[in-house]
């Protein structure tokens, strides 16, 4: 079961103070503006240039450090306590996902306003200051978006509709051109829109999220039933359901590295998507969803399994290989599957790829941490 309010509160500031100071590091006993939670993973080659992007900033008010380290084993807590010995380190002994390790970094913070931040992200000039400047005009909303870039400074897709049924649908069917002409149509993207414009939005990719700091201890931070994917989109959920919107600022602007990796994940981690998935639906909509969407996924991976097929023809199997094994596995996973009793028990269809971590682990790591 979610831990529901179960992360320390932490003594948590108003939300009005103004943004027209220096950003400098806090000190004791001073008020905080902003708390900067940032993910570690063997990602020392990323997080010393993260780490400097932050300190160069420069913004509004108080802000603290905090890094969460999932059992690095590439020396980065000895580099990061070395070169940058103002942050704050949470050891967290072994890899125990993202939403855990994060919500570990959480525990610690006590800013009117929590940053998560992946530590493949590079802050651009003033976006901190022009974030949280914007958070404090819009006191309607909870959490908020920024415009994420690719390296060659393209936009990058980080902002997105709210997960529905009707949306996967449409998304199985590649009909993401209706979202052109009509909003409600979005997909799982806002079809012509580049991030160039202030708006509402579903979810923002939690590799680079503000929420305010006191709900987002009162929502207990991320769901840690969500191992890779949907742990973002879940908690902005929350969000909505607590009364608050989620925003995006144009303004504020991130550079993110690992982003170009997307959909290049090996089948043992895209399972972890899939199950996920499920885990999604059934919380928000109920069985008779959870079990529609087993229904969709088929048929999203039958077709593309087929499209592999004719490519194969055309281009030769060495081509798509590697495509063609993926919508295999998927199709023998989600058709074995029973989406109510893989939530409620984790059984599952098993086709050779072990979970990342057991059900069984997650519960008692979860449980162990309340």
């Amino acid at each position: 079961m979610y831990r529901t309010g179960s992360l320390r509160q932490g003594n948590i500031s108003p939300l009005s103070l103004s943004a027209c100071v220096a950003l400098t590091p806090a000190s004791g006993g001073e008020e905080m503006k902003l708390s900067i939670v940032i993910i570690c993973w063997n990602d020392q080659k990323y997080v010393a240039d993260c780490l400097k992007s932050v300190y160069g900033e420069a913004g509004s008010d108080q802000f603290e450090v905090i890094v969460a380290d999932n059992g690095s084993t590439d020396d980065s807590v000895a580099y990061i306590r070395e070169h940058f010995p103002q942050v704050k380190v949470v050891v967290n002994g072994c890899n125990i996902g993202f939403g855990p390790g994060n919500n570990a970094g959480i525990c610690e913070a006590h800013g009117d306003y929590i940053l998560i931040l992946n530590p493949d992200t590079i802050l651009r000039p003033n976006a901190l200051e022009k974030w949280m400047a914007y958070a404090d005009r819009h006191p309607e909303a909870g959490a908020f978006g920024c415009r994420t870039l690719n390296l060659d400074g393209s936009f990058q897709i980080t902002s997105q509709p709210t997960p529905t049924v009707f949306r996967h649908l449409c998304k199985a069917l590649c009909l993401r051109w209706p979202g052109r002409f009509i909003d409600s149509l979005q997909v799982d993207s806002y079809v012509g829109w580049d991030g160039t414009t202030d708006r509402e939005i579903g979810f923002q990719a939690a590799c680079t999220l503000l929420v305010r700091g006191k709900l987002l201890h009162e929502l207990g931070g991320f769901d840690e039933r969500f191992l890779h994917q949907f742990e973002d989109s879940d908690l902005c959920r929350r969000v909505w359901k607590a009364g608050y919107a989620v925003h995006f600022c144009s303004e504020a602007e991130v550079v993110h590295i690992g982003g170009v990796n997307r959909g290049r994940y090996p089948i043992r981690v895209i399972l972890e998507t899939e199950r996920s998935k499920y885990k999604y639906f059934h919380k928000h909509y109920g069985e008779r969803a959870a079990r529609q969407i087993r229904w969709i996924s088929l048929l999203a991976q039958a077709l593309r399994y087929f499209g592999c097929r004719v490519r194969a023809l055309m281009k030769g199997r060495a081509a798509v290989k590697a495509e063609i094994e993926l919508y295999r596995v998927l199709l023998k996973w989600n058709w074995g599957l029973d989406p109510v009793r893989f939530v409620n028990s984790g059984e599952e269809t098993d086709v050779g790829f072990t979970p990342l971590m057991s059900a069984a682990k997650i519960s008692t790591e979860a449980m162990a941490r309340k």
